[in-house]
């Protein structure tokens, strides 16, 4: 969102004075607001992830015999390193997306 104000001078007829208004507005760029509300949404997601893998391994504790447990913990860390390899290129296409589309003027 990018806001600019400027002036604008204008005089009344008959001799009186200059009067000075000043005018703001705000340009949106929708692109923008689209990307962030479903980064947004994304995150959401992400983060109930995170609650149900702690639901998960409390789970599995209480359920499964410690040797289940820690084959199935095994398979719940691989899933989860591929998820914060997605969460870091997340982060690189966001930071990209700012540098080249968010400039601040």
């Amino acid at each position: 969102m990018k806001r600019k104000s400027f002036r604008i001078l204008f005089s009344l007829r008959k001799g009186k004075l200059l009067k000075k208004k000043e005018i703001k507005y705000v340009k949106l760029d929708t692109a923008a607001m689209e990307y962030y509300m479903r980064l947004t949404n994304f995150y959401s997601q992400f983060r109930a992830i995170g609650v149900n893998y702690n639901q998960v391994v409390k789970h599995l504790k209480t359920v499964f015999t410690e040797k289940m447990a820690l084959a199935m913990l095994y398979k719940l860390e691989k899933a989860t390193r591929e998820l914060v390899a997605i969460n870091r290129q997340i982060v690189d296409v966001t930071k990209e997306f700012e540098e080249k589309w968010l400039k601040r003027e």
